[in-house]
């Protein structure tokens, strides 16, 4: 019996806006659901493991694996490279397990010119206040939060670019909604498709 295909979820929005908390809190919450882990070459912070946060990796050989064309994404990102396995994701996504991508609008375009059934989601904040009222909440400078507001009010404008759109104003029910993404996206007709001609082939062409 053939295995259904898994769907690849890519989640993008700026610093700030809460994806990582609702994308974490997405997979415990949807057992079908894996996280990829990224490689990066940004130093790790204190409590992040090599292959669990992300695979951390010299410049040199991010260089390397790109040349090789071995990201299906990849983006400089604040200064740091971040890319993300194609082979990973192939091989998940033809064992039948569902994939979500955390990435940036430049991933998630490189993603979508690859991939084209994947489905695309932006996390919004409430408000440009909001947003600013997070990010200078994490203790940096005022230069180091202007920049990050620069680049998330950038970001934000390729909103048009995505399928779904979850404004994260109440975390419960932004989580809510990303989970009805993938449950909605996980019925349509054509992802549904192989599993109906294997168990009911009378239906078939």
């Amino acid at each position: 019996m053939p295995v259904v295909p898994g769907l690849l979820f890519v989640v993008c929005g700026p610093s700030g806006v809460g994806k990582t908390s609702l994308v974490r809190a997405l997979v415990a919450r949807c057992p079908q659901l894996t996280l990829s882990v990224s490689y990066t070459t940004r130093p790790p912070r204190p409590g992040e493991q090599d292959g669990v946060a992300y695979h951390f990796v010299s410049d040199e050989r991010f260089a390397a694996m790109q040349a090789a064309g071995e990201f299906l994404e990849s983006a400089r990102v604040f200064d740091h490279h971040y890319g993300t396995s194609a082979v990973a994701v192939a091989q998940a996504l033809a064992a039948g397990r569902s994939v979500v991508l955390e990435i940036d609008w430049q991933g998630a375009r490189q993603a979508r010119a690859r991939l084209p059934g994947c489905v695309t989601v932006m996390i919004l904040p409430p408000s440009v206040a909001t947003l600013r009222e997070r990010l200078s909440g994490r203790g940096d400078d005022e230069a180091t939060i202007e920049r990050r507001m620069r680049d998330a009010l950038a970001e934000l404008r390729h909103w048009p670019e995505f399928d779904y759109l979850v404004v994260n104003d109440d975390f419960g029910r932004a989580l809510d909604d990303l989970t009805a993404i993938t449950r909605a996206a996980a019925l349509t007709r054509e992802h549904q498709r192989a599993w109906l001609l294997s168990h009911l082939p009378e239906l078939g062409d």
